[in-house]
Formats: C-alpha cells, structure tokens, sequence
C-alpha cells in the first residue's frame, strides 16, 4: 500500500506561479513546430525538436536499464536537454562552430518561479557537463537519435557510412556503441515486414 506523501514535501498551493507555469508549458509546446537545423543539409528531414526529444528519451530509458543506471534521472535529461532551444535555436553542426548560446541564462529564465527551478537547472547542469554515468547515456541517447535520422532520411550509401562513421565516434557507453552497429546494419522497415509476416 502506497503511504501519503508528507505535506511538507510539496510546494504550498498559495506559492506557486499559475501564470508561469502555463507560459513554459506554451513555450514548450512551440517544439513541435521547430523543425531540426540537420535539415540545412538533409532537406528531407521533417523532425522536430519535440519528436527528437521523445525519441531520445525512449532510447535513453532502454540504455538506462542496459547500463544499469538511473533510468529516472536519464529521462528527466533526456526530455528536458532540448528545451531550452526554444530560445536559442538549434544549432547544427555548422552553427556550433561559430555561434554560442548562453544555454544557462535561458535554463535558469525558463525554469525560474516553476515548481522544477531547482531539480531542473541541476540536472541539466549535469547532462551538460556529463558529471554522472546518467549523463553520458543520456549524451549517447542523444547521437543515436541522430544516427536512427541519418539512416532514415540518407539514402546515398557512402554519404550514410560517412555520417555514421561521424556520430559513433561519440558514442562511450558499451550498450550504446552495440546499438548503433544494430541500427546501421538493419532495415528500417524490418520491424513492419515482421509484423506483415506474422500476420499472414
């Protein structure tokens, strides 16, 4: 049986912001619009911020429990690493190179008066500067999102072996590089001829 949470666990109703939480909740649902700046050299990517987030944090919670980590706190980075893009954009491998976000102001503009000020700022601080074994994987959820993107919308085979080659060479987690050799040397669409087969 499930014990009470002690009231003094919670924020007290009177001191919490209405107003700002709903203004980041609208904020963040501005990611679904903002496609994902790879798509400067791959035109054909239609990706969002948001469905990268979601993908990352599926994938984050499988290398979570592959690598016997904190699957709660890798979700939490991985659902939250990208938000702050709504400020700053999302700079792609070229931009990198030359622009520089000031990521932190916009974690702590955004989060600051929300019940998640604190946990939030932290953890992302973490992830950040990959401090934790929970960073690093979620750091690898990350890349093997974009390498799941590159075999989806690269259709050139030297082009897609190139981009890959790239994106593995971040990889540090045991589980992480298995799963990008997987990923790359399967058929995208196997996992509906499977269900095509079995339903025959």
């Amino acid at each position: 049986m499930t014990k009470n949470k002690n009231p003094k666990d919670s924020l007290p109703r009177q001191n919490i912001n209405y107003n700002k939480i709903t203004d980041l909740l609208f904020e963040v649902g501005t990611l679904r619009n903002m496609r994902r700046m790879h798509s400067q050299t791959l035109p054909q990517a239609n990706d969002t911020i948001a469905s990268h987030s979601f993908e990352t944090a599926i994938i984050g919670m499988l290398l979570a429990k592959m690598e016997n980590a904190d699957e709660n706190k890798v979700l939490k980075m991985c659902l939250f690493h990208d938000i702050a893009e709504t400020r700053t954009g999302d700079a792609n491998f070229i931009h990198s190179h030359y622009v520089k976000a000031d990521e932190e102001k916009v974690i702590r503009d955004q989060y600051s008066g929300t019940p998640l000020e604190k946990e939030i700022i932290e953890i992302l601080d973490e992830y950040n500067k990959e401090k934790s074994k929970e960073a690093i994987i979620a750091k690898d959820a990350d890349s093997i999102s974009q390498i799941i993107s590159q075999c989806n919308y690269l259709k050139d085979s030297k082009d897609l072996a190139r981009w890959n080659r790239h994106t593995i060479k971040r990889l540090k987690t045991k589980s992480a590089k298995k799963l990008a050799k997987t990923i790359i040397n399967k058929n995208s669409f196997d996992w509906f001829y499977n269900f095509s087969d079995a339903t025959k």
